[in-house]
């Protein structure tokens, strides 16, 4: 059983201005990779679709100076350019985009029909698409807030510059930190990692070439406990977890890379979230609410990569266009 949607409780006035003629068959929040393949799909089908997206096209992927794990690519592929390769593919087949965030999401009163209530504009739809991924985790240290965009970023690729021939830190193990570690090692004149066990995640090519890279080095079993700094940042805080050693280096950027959280706030209480506030679904990226799907990094699994977000896009589609032919049978 699904968590019941609220019941829609606007005003006489903009009841009055959603029509028939404002229905979509599908409307898909976020344009990451999962957003825009299964804008793509519903297109192709001649579904009446919208893709509503807070930001940019492209989520995470477009902050990936290289991708080099998406086929077809045996050379790597710039996030950005395959992002943007995705949406014009997505605007070809007749896609529509429009910009703006998602606030909440409730039912007509005794109806199948859903409103989108997004920041300007409610949206009428038989079915939903959640693609709206994740963002970056906060430590929540003293001096995080206050140094933000002073120093403390969540996004090597799009401030290494301003860090050319600096100090920096990275604080994290996976993936994303040790590819972001790389880049900014393109600039700065040291780049020191920070990472709370004694042995990196990242994948073991990413690892090696970190561990050949001269302009690198390595803090284990450590945490930040604060970040030092007045108009910028100056330095950090460390404690070491097995000796309980704290320690200060200098140093005039903080990168942090310390995992994601997904972006549902606006579906608490209407779909069935895991401890973490992932979507759970099932196989065909259904949701315990009924006409409700998820795709991409917002939904609970293990793997979290542009080609899985293309897969479960596709895959989300396929289940919505099934479902939006059968509810046409029903009346509204």
């Amino acid at each position: 059983m699904g968590l019941a949607l609220k019941e829609e409780t606007l005003p006489k006035e903009k009841k009055k201005n959603l029509s028939n003629q404002d229905l979509y068959d599908v409307v898909i929040i976020g344009g990451g990779p999962a957003g825009l393949t299964a804008g793509i799909y519903l297109s192709r089908a001649r579904m009446n679709a919208v893709l509503i997206e807070k930001a940019l096209p492209g989520g995470q992927a477009i902050l990936t100076e290289k991708i080099e794990n998406y086929p077809g690519f045996p050379e790597g592929v710039g996030g950005p350019e395959l992002m943007q390769k995705i949406e014009e593919q997505a605007l070809k087949f007749g896609l529509r985009i429009e910009y703006g965030e998602v606030k909440e999401i409730k039912n007509q009163l005794n109806n199948r029909v859903k409103l989108i209530q997004a920041e300007q504009k409610i949206y009428q739809t038989l079915a939903i698409i959640v693609a709206s991924g994740a963002e970056a985790k906060k430590l929540g240290i003293p001096g995080e807030e206050e140094l933000r965009g002073k120093g403390v970023s969540y996004c090597g690729t799009c401030d290494a510059p301003f860090f050319q021939d600096k100090d920096v830190v990275v604080v994290g193990g996976g993936d994303t930190a040790i590819e972001e570690a790389l880049y900014l090692a393109k600039f700065a004149r040291e780049v020191t990692v920070v990472h709370r066990r004694g042995r990196l995640r990242a994948t073991k090519i990413l690892q090696e070439r970190a561990f050949e890279n001269k302009k690198i080095k390595f803090i284990w079993d450590s945490v930040l406990t604060s970040i030092k700094g007045q108009s910028k940042v100056e330095g950090v805080f460390l404690k070491n977890l097995k000796t309980g050693v704290e320690k200060e280096i200098s140093c005039q950027g903080v990168f942090l890379f310390v995992g994601y959280s997904p972006n549902t706030k606006f579906l608490e209480g209407i779909v069935q979230l895991d401890e973490k506030k992932y979507i759970i679904t099932d196989s065909e990226m259904k949701t315990s609410q009924e006409g409700v799907y998820a795709c991409g990094d917002v939904r609970s699994k293990n793997l979290r990569q542009i080609i899985t977000a293309c897969g479960e896009g596709a895959s989300a589609a396929f289940n919505v266009e099934k479902y939006i032919e059968e509810s046409k049978g029903i009346a509204y």
